[in-house]
């Protein structure tokens, strides 16, 4: 039988395990990726396994989150980042030369290379023909040390495409059509492996585009074939040198079938508050909107900018508009600065914001009460814009900017405006001077601390018996953003005693300081939650941070994929119900017992979890792998590492 483009990487990568979906294996990994949001905390936990450089083929520490520096905070992370990734052989990517993904795609994807980056949206790379995964900081501080990546092999649906996308149609309405019939739960320990006619009428930005937001799906990637469109990609950055095929066999087996004929996407919306609730524009055209956004990782390339300066060229936006416009990287910044594009934004009334993810967490660009902002990047949770009450629809660039002239949601495809072709890039020697490549081996670096970087916290081993209360009681769809909030707060994770002072303060403000008093007490605390628990982003601090504040134990109707694993890493059970009317009979304030809890969980059976206050048992699930009960035993990963030292 013959293998996919995501078994064909696997398989070649595979240090460990069978290669059949289920089972446990271990990957070796080529590339890692890390963003100053999560990237300090990594190059913590790397620097505590004692080793004086990295052990994998390449590391790149990216900044374009915290690029708003209020106060002394990011400006030190910044520092300690340089200094380390000189001292431990990692490139580093200053401030400004734009967003990780968009650059690492430029820059150093390569087809048929694994990645792991500290964010969720490093699928991007599957555009290229990478298997590229979204992990937390721990996982790739190892990987950096050479150690293997352990997953659950995935089942591999085909999405199979077949004809060619209309005019003001695009990529984006492509990946929301995805989400519409998948949705944002049910698809974990998936990948998405895109195949058919149809993947040779896309630009490599459009894969990319459509690899970046299947996270949204909670898929552990999707992937692209690489052929020669993925090679002109690589000549235009001068990377022909890069480039491999690489396509699935015509034998090849998958687990399911979606076929999409891309002559009948139309422009498409994910409403307000998530990117499963997706919608024809159609059919929410003439709502007056207050502020676009166009940029993010998802959505920020030369293509996407070139189109929109296009659309706006000539034209003022609407007098109630505010335009941002934040292109990908400092290459995209500078080809739209040369052929004219920002010309035509600027001319039209746009704002031009930095190369940087910005908006798109809620760090800056923020809409105004209960206003309606429309934004070309792949989020929309309740929040995370940093303005509570926002209505946040994501769409493409096109319909972004058709609507900001016209002021309302507008279909671009009924406008009758005349079709734009994007010029082919021709090749070109990348512009390399925002990169600080590693200079010696490191000895003579000193690595930099200000007051602001802490050291990772200790996790205690799993004690024998569990005694909690559940802190907290929460529904479905708890994202990484409502467990520790971004915007003004994301400056503090490099310091977990002050971040954890904000956990859930999206939810109940007052949990950090209940569950601090528990943990005070000898008591520990469970967080008891409904479905997709720990969605969206890979932010290890939603596990750091409750593991400090004395989180024994998340109890959940499902988790995913990411945030199991980070659970895991420092210690926290993720337990799931058997019976789901048993999360609807605890309370918040019951008295629970874990009994045995050492014993429980070696056996791989269901663990027993007493409700001391109800006076009845609940039998949980703990769906984890061999070595993850090991974790889980010895508090954490790091600990597990140390011990085998």
């Amino acid at each position: 039988m013959g293998l996919g483009v995501t078994y064909k990487v696997l398989a070649s990568h595979l240090t460990g395990g069978k290669l059949e979906a289920g089972c446990s294996i271990d990957v070796k990994i080529d590339q890692t990726l890390t963003q100053d949001a999560t990237g300090t905390m990594a190059y913590l936990q790397f620097e505590s396994l004692g080793l004086d450089h990295i052990r994998n083929e390449l590391a790149v520490s990216y900044v374009d989150h915290n690029t708003v520096q209020v106060g002394f905070e990011n400006a030190d992370d910044h520092c300690y980042l340089q200094s380390v990734a000189a001292s431990k052989g990692i490139v580093y990517s200053r401030p400004g030369n734009g967003i990780c993904h968009q650059v690492h795609l430029e820059r150093f994807g390569i087809p048929g290379k694994t990645l792991i980056g500290s964010d969720s949206h490093t699928p991007t790379g599957g555009g290229i023909g990478m298997i590229a995964i979204g992990a937390g900081g721990l996982d790739v501080a190892l990987a950096m040390a050479g150690v293997p990546f352990s997953i659950i092999c995935p089942k591999v649906i085909e999405i199979r495409l077949t004809g060619k996308l209309r005019s003001f149609c695009s990529a984006k309405d492509v990946i929301l059509t995805v989400l519409q019939h998948f949705g944002v739960k049910g698809n974990v320990n998936t990948v998405f492996e895109y195949t058919g006619p149809g993947v040779k009428s896309l630009s490599i930005p459009e894969r990319a585009t459509i690899c970046n937001m299947g996270a949204e799906c909670g898929v552990t990637t999707s992937v692209f074939p690489s052929d020669e469109i993925t090679r002109e990609f690589l000549k235009s950055n001068g990377r022909e040198g890069d480039y491999k095929a690489l396509s699935a066999d015509s034998d090849a087996k998958y687990d399911g079938l979606f076929e999409i004929d891309l002559s009948k996407v139309v422009p498409m919306a994910a409403c307000p508050h998530s990117p499963g609730n997706v919608k024809k524009v159609s059919e929410i055209a003439g709502l007056k909107v207050n502020q676009v956004a166009i940029g993010s990782c998802t959505n920020s390339s030369y293509a996407d900018l070139y189109i929109v300066g296009a659309i706006l060229d000539g034209k003022t936006i609407s007098e109630h508009v505010s335009l941002g416009i934040a292109p990908g990287s400092r290459d995209v910044l500078r080809k739209i600065t040369s052929d004219g594009t920002m010309l035509k934004m600027l001319d039209s009334g746009a704002r031009i914001l930095e190369s940087a993810c910005g908006f798109c967490i809620g760090n800056h660009f923020s809409p105004k009460s209960n206003g309606v902002s429309l934004r070309t990047n792949n989020r929309n949770f309740e929040g995370r814009s940093g303005t509570k009450d926002a209505q946040v629809y994501l769409v493409s660039p096109q319909t972004a900017a058709v609507s900001a002239l016209t002021g309302v949601i507008t279909d671009p495809t009924t406008l009758g405006l005349p079709e734009i072709h994007v010029p082919q890039q021709k090749a070109s020697k990348y512009d390399d001077k925002m990169f600080i490549f590693p200079k010696s081996d490191g000895k003579d670096v000193e690595i930099v601390r200000g007051p602001n970087i802490g050291e990772p916290p200790k996790c205690t081993k799993l004690e024998d018996e569990i005694r909690s209360v559940v802190t907290l009681k929460v529904g479905d769809k708890i994202t990484t953003d409502h467990i520790m909030p971004a915007g003004a707060r994301l400056k503090y994770r490099s310091n977990i005693k002050k971040y954890s002072q904000y956990v859930f303060e999206p939810v109940d403000p007052e949990f950090s300081k209940r569950a601090a008093e528990n943990r005070d007490k000898g008591i520990g605390n469970i967080i008891v939650a409904g479905q997709s628990y720990g969605q969206g982003s890979s932010r290890e601090h939603a596990a750091i941070c409750p593991m400090y504040l004395g989180v024994k134990a998340v109890m959940a109707l499902s988790i995913e994929r990411i945030h199991q694993a980070n659970l895991c890493n420092f210690g926290i059970l993720p337990l799931t119900f058997s019976d789901e009317k048993d999360y609807e009979k605890l309370n918040q304030g019951d008295e629970l017992v874990i009994e045995n809890a050492i014993e429980q969980v070696k056996s791989g059976k269901d663990i027993t979890v007493k409700n001391i206050t109800g006076g009845y048992d609940i039998q949980m699930k703990l769906h984890v792998s061999a070595l993850q009960r090991q974790m889980l035993i010895c508090g954490g990963r790091l600990n597990l590492i140390r011990e085998a030292l």
